[in-house]
């Protein structure tokens, strides 16, 4: 394996779902600027719409979280090629 490719700076950080305000904790080497702090010990915070914990192919529920109008969007471009 090559010497010196992958990043020495790994740390634990948050990923919050800000769907279902779901977080969890992994290691990354992503930049921040927000921090949170959990059981007692502040991270770095990484914001993101969607997550397993909200996403429907892993919750089994036919629920769509659109924050910016794309799916009415895409649905009104589309719809009359379903007939």
């Amino acid at each position: 394996m090559k010497q010196g490719l992958h990043p020495e700076n790994y740390r634990p950080v948050v990923f919050k779902d800000m769907s279902n305000d779901v977080t969890f904790i992994s290691r990354s080497t992503i930049n921040t600027k927000e921090t949170i702090e959990l059981d007692g010990v502040e991270y770095p915070l990484v914001k993101l719409e969607i997550t397993s914990a909200s996403h429907p192919f892993f919750t089994g529920k036919a629920k769509l979280v659109d924050t910016a109008g794309r799916v009415d969007k895409f649905m009104n471009r589309y719809a009359n090629r379903k007939k």
